[in-house]
């Protein structure tokens, strides 16, 4: 039999033996694949590494404070918020203490915060409205690997106000004027329906005061108290100043009212003296001095008022400067010029301020005032009428009183008129209480006295 052998051809393709160029792609090609390789293994341990650091810090959960007080030490709302670590931190020292406080400022209406290592703070709070804090823990150091971590809750304190005092009833318009800063007076208006027989009071804290002390002289108006005068009494600028108005009357405690102020904010400078103006042949330049006192000259900013005066009317220009002078084109045939200026502290120096008082007008041309000339020549008429009127009535009363007396005498017999001396002496004294029964005539002859002299 015969056996049939099929020979199949496998075409296959070797490698040709490797050139020196190729022997460095391949040793290229191998390189990358260590070294992407490598970097797999880093990534994978890297991401292994912040598993376990966030697994770490998620354990690192921390507890707010506790113990959270809020201390009033008298001082007419200036407050001490205290608190005290969580234990955790106790127990972690490598770990540095670290809070963050928040309060709802009563005065801006929005709240406030605050980091800080220490366990108590101090700050300004109206009496009169709620009180509200609260405190987070904040943890960071080796502890943490550098990361911040915050207490996911926090503890807070509510405190509600006193409410004592005698209902809907405290002091209104309360206002601090500090006059050029040397005069301090402090006004308030009396609410209507505040009992007649009640009596206020006013105490007063600053930072350099252990204690609230009372006002030191009382501003009387209508016979009760309305104001308070602080001149004399050294009061810190820049810094705040708590007042508190109370009272008591046969009803109980009136409610009390707490104001704190600043008093660099309450300034009203003195009234501008002196006032020049010089004209020259185009321009008006018009000077003034800053008013004495303590208030820094270039804390001052000024108004010029320029009031124009024309046959068609008045124009009032109203011109800001901080300088002390001012120089503007002259006008020819315009009219009449007047200035007058005043001042305030500018924002520089305070928040706020009191424009001062407007200083005495200064005009160019200055309006001059003619004496009216006494009418000598009128004055003898007035004196000669006068003189006549009253010589007039003297004849009259006069003549009145002769007629009187010889009508007397007609009544009586004329043989005892006549021999009778003590009747002739009658006779006279008659006349003369006709004289003096006549007040006008007395009268009348003082106001011609008067009117000669």
């Amino acid at each position: 039999m015969g056996q049939s052998t099929h020979t199949v051809s496998v075409s296959s393709t070797l490698p040709e033996p490797a050139t020196e160029g190729k022997r460095s792609h391949l040793l290229s090609v191998s390189a990358r694949n260590v070294m992407a390789s490598n970097f797999s293994v880093t990534h994978q341990a890297t991401l292994m590494l912040l598993l376990v650091t966030c697994t770490h810090l998620n354990e690192l959960a921390v507890d707010p404070p506790e113990d959270l007080l809020i201390v009033d030490l008298g001082h007419l709302g200036h407050l001490e918020i205290t608190w005290s670590p969580p234990a955790i931190l106790i127990e972690m020292k490598e770990c540095p203490e670290f809070y963050q406080l928040e309060y709802f400022n009563t005065y801006r209406e929005s709240w406030t915060a605050i980091r800080t290592p220490k366990r108590s703070y101090s700050t300004q709070f109206d009496l009169m409205k709620d009180i509200r804090v609260r405190v987070y823990t904040l943890l960071s150091g080796p502890c943490t690997n550098g990361t911040m971590i915050k207490s996911t809750t926090y503890t807070e304190l509510v405190q509600k106000p006193p409410n004592t005092g005698v209902g809907g009833i405290k002091v209104e318009h309360f206002i601090c004027v500090f006059s050029n800063m040397e005069r301090m007076e402090c006004n308030w208006r009396r609410n209507p329906q505040m009992p007649a027989n009640s009596q206020q009071y006013l105490y007063f804290w600053h930072k350099d005061l252990e204690q609230a002390e009372e006002c030191p002289q009382y501003i009387i108006s209508g016979g009760v108290r309305s104001g308070c005068n602080f001149t004399g009494k050294a009061l810190p600028d820049y810094s705040d100043i708590n007042f508190c108005i109370n009272g008591s009357s046969l009803e109980g405690p009136l409610k009390p009212t707490f104001i704190s102020l600043q008093i660099q904010n309450h300034v009203k400078p003195g009234t501008t003296e002196k006032l020049h103006l010089q004209t020259g042949p185009d321009t008006m330049e018009i000077q003034w001095e800053s008013p004495l006192g303590r208030i820094p000259g270039h804390c001052l900013e000024w108004e010029v008022e320029h009031r124009q005066e024309a046959p068609d009317g008045k124009i009032a220009t109203l011109i800001l400067t901080k300088r002390t002078s001012l120089t503007l084109p002259l006008i020819h045939n315009h009219g009449r010029d007047c200035f007058r200026v005043r001042s305030k502290l500018h924002k520089y120096c305070a928040d706020k301020s009191f424009w001062s008082e407007w200083s005495r007008p200064t005009c160019r041309p200055e309006m001059k005032v003619v004496a009216s000339k006494p009418e000598w020549d009128m004055a003898p008429a007035y004196v000669y009428i006068a003189v006549a009127i009253i010589a007039t009535l003297v004849m009259s009363l006069c003549l009145g009183a002769v007629l009187k007396v010889r009508r007397s005498r007609q009544e009586k017999k004329p043989d005892s008129l006549l021999t009778s001396p003590f009747a002739r002496r009658s006779l006279t004294e008659n006349h003369k209480d006709a004289i003096q029964s006549s007040p006008e005539i007395v009268t009348t002859v003082n106001m011609l006295l008067k009117i000669l002299k």
